[in-house]
């Protein structure tokens, strides 16, 4: 005999996110607050998608620039010279300082990419209402999340290599415009994975389930 089975949601229960709490609201318009932590309930959050697309979408603008405009401008003995994140990543690399190289590499370029790709896919499979692989996609939010908590980890790479560059004597360092914009990568992203409900993720399954129960 097959077992049925059905989401909070659908036993009118809510889980509170700040403590993981499940309490019956007294009005399903308007759950209200935990009774333990008191925290705001919420049966989703309002507009996910959209807010998450539109914060994607803005990172993905910034990525460009910040990628394509100098983060560094140098200047030695008077001679000026800019240098773009992959150009500061082949600069390390020449240089022998391949380790520097690759972390830089990793945390500037290829960590907020990962970030964009991941929750661009996330988004896709919710909206188009997939219903394979649930598990491994909450498992990819999850390490999205995670890496947003440390996603000032970029700016302190770049921070540290400024220090190292400046320990160079008569070198004088100064951002770039590309700075900008790639803090605005870090904060975007880092907002976009707290504003997607992954409890979407399992609607579509859930939704199944409960027309075939």
């Amino acid at each position: 005999m097959p077992i049925s089975t059905i989401t909070a949601a659908q036993a009118g229960l809510v889980s509170c996110e700040t403590c993981a709490l499940l309490s019956r609201p007294a009005d399903a318009a308007e759950p209200g607050y935990c009774p333990r932590c008191g925290g705001e309930l919420e049966w989703r959050r309002h507009q996910s998608i959209q807010y998450t697309w539109a914060l994607v979408v803005a990172a993905a603008i910034c990525f460009i620039p910040a990628n394509v405009l100098p983060v560094l401008s140098t200047t030695t003995l008077g001679a000026a010279d800019s240098d773009t994140i992959m150009g500061g990543v082949v600069f390390l690399y020449t240089s022998g300082s391949w380790p520097l190289a690759l972390i830089v590499l990793i945390a500037s370029v290829m960590i907020p990419l990962g970030k964009l790709v991941a929750l661009g896919y996330l988004l896709i499979t919710v909206q188009r209402g997939s219903l394979g692989g649930s598990r491994e996609r909450t498992r990819l939010y999850r390490m999205v999340e995670f890496i947003g908590r440390w996603s000032m980890l970029d700016v302190f790479v770049d921070t540290f290599t400024v220090a190292l560059v400046q320990l160079q004597p008569l070198m004088f360092v100064e951002p770039g415009p590309g700075v900008v914009f790639f803090a605005a990568v870090v904060v975007l992203t880092m907002i976009a994975a707290e504003s997607f409900d992954p409890r979407l993720i399992w609607d579509s399954l859930a939704n199944r389930e409960g027309l075939h129960g």
